[in-house]
């Protein structure tokens, strides 16, 4: 998978989002779906994301955002169990998160 680079500076939120939206377009390429993708976009939902996609998207994450060193696993984990859904502002604020976390470190 082709990753494109950051457009100016990641820890903004609006890179982060740019970024999250870049990546699941990328995973969904070859689904043959046009779907648009927002802020209030759920992964499961309205993108059709099984548990699978959901693990590869983590992955695909995890390497968009390598110059943190930063794991996303936990993402998908809440109160001890698996997230049914994430909304693309859910997955930017995991991420957000964890750079602030890395930076701080």
């Amino acid at each position: 998978m082709k990753h494109t680079q950051f457009v100016g500076d990641p820890i903004e939120r609006s890179a982060t989002s740019a970024r999250v939206i870049a990546t699941l377009q990328e995973l969904m390429r070859d689904w043959e779906m046009e779907e648009l993708i927002g802020s209030q976009t759920r992964v499961v939902a309205e993108l059709g994301f099984e548990s699978i996609d959901l693990i590869q998207m983590v992955a695909a994450f995890e390497q968009a955002f390598r110059p943190y060193r930063i794991s996303l696993v936990d993402m998908l984990v809440a109160d001890g169990r698996y997230v049914d859904d994430l909304s693309v502002d859910e997955i930017v604020d995991a991420i957000q998160g964890k750079i602030q976390q890395s930076m701080e470190n």
